[in-house]
């Protein structure tokens, strides 16, 4: 039985709207995301790293089948991928999109039409991919869809560095959050993210999406009602700190963390200019983050056929 989707209360109360409002005002000197560049982004002005201004930028959307199982099912996962991102990753397999803002500007009602075609094509949720620069965009856009007929489920797709002031905007709006964790070390994520404070602010993050939507739940068919996924990519030579990541997940949130041990890892953007990236990684490497995870404690990973046959 699919649940009614959590903003649909929000919208009648016009509390959706109201947010919406809130989150355009904070556009004024921008703090949406934990950079905080307080730039005007509704006078011309874009922020200093992920170079939106007031309307945002999408570079493709339609159903995608490549992401987890509980997203996919027979429709597909309905993404949205925004252009520009608050990381600036050495290494992204997006870079054309993140990292060169391969994209056009819409409007909120354009935004709006995405949705619902998505919606018409059969998908089962709506995917917004690297939204965290653009959440009041999403929330003009989702009163817009909602009072024209929205029903699916919203998945928050971020690659982790979130502000808990704008999650707490997007408590009742988002019932899957996917967050990516990417770094337990802060020196790592200053020379491969060129971002400060990223395990505390990533862990903070999660831990709030964790109590908003609580653990990943699914219908009958498997498909993803409500909670959180979690993406982990393994780097080499243990650059992600998987121990200490799955560690957190286990004792700090959940053991029944749903978590997808990611093994795609490949030299892409700048990623052959830095010592220890520039290469794939092993079979050992993958085999030795998937133990780790089990061993915290972890038993909720992605079952999707994985590059690496891992016998453990």
């Amino acid at each position: 039985m699919r649940l009614e989707p959590a903003y649909l209360s929000l919208l009648h109360s016009g509390e959706l709207r109201r947010r919406a409002d809130t989150a355009f005002q904070r556009l004024e000197a921008c703090d949406i995301c934990p950079r905080e560049c307080s730039v005007n982004r509704r006078q011309g002005s874009k922020g200093a790293v992920c170079r939106t201004g007031e309307r945002a930028l999408v570079s493709s959307y339609n159903p995608h089948f490549g992401e987890e199982n509980p997203l996919v099912g027979i429709g597909g996962s309905g993404t949205i991928f925004f252009a520009w991102c608050n990381l600036n990753c050495q290494y992204c397999q997006n870079y054309d999109i993140s990292q060169l803002g391969h994209g056009h500007e819409v409007d909120p009602p354009e935004l709006a039409t995405m949705m619902l075609r998505l919606q018409h094509m059969g998908c089962h949720n709506i995917n917004f991919v690297s939204p965290t620069h653009v959440v009041p965009q999403i929330l003009a856009a989702l009163v817009i869809a909602a009072e024209r007929g929205l029903r699916l489920p919203l998945v928050y797709n971020t690659g982790g560095y979130d502000s808990l002031a704008t999650l707490d905007l997007l408590d009742g709006v988002f019932d899957i959050y996917m967050p990516d964790m990417k770094y337990s070390d802060e020196g790592t994520a200053r020379r491969l993210s060129k971002v400060k404070e990223y395990p505390r602010i990533n862990q903070a993050a999660v831990a709030e999406m964790h109590r908003q939507v609580g653990d990943l739940s699914t219908d009958q068919q498997g498909i993803a009602q409500r909670g959180l996924l979690v993406r982990h990519l393994v780097l080499p030579e243990g650059l992600a700190g998987t121990g200490d990541v799955v560690h957190f997940l286990a004792n700090q949130v959940s053991p029944d963390t749903y978590i997808n041990i990611m093994d795609q890892y490949r030299p892409c953007y700048r990623a052959n200019q830095i010592p220890k990236l520039n290469r794939q990684i092993t079979p050992q490497e993958y085999a030795e983050a998937v133990q780790l995870a089990r061993e915290a404690g972890l038993h909720r990973l992605d079952q999707r056929a994985q590059r690496f046959v891992i016998w453990l």
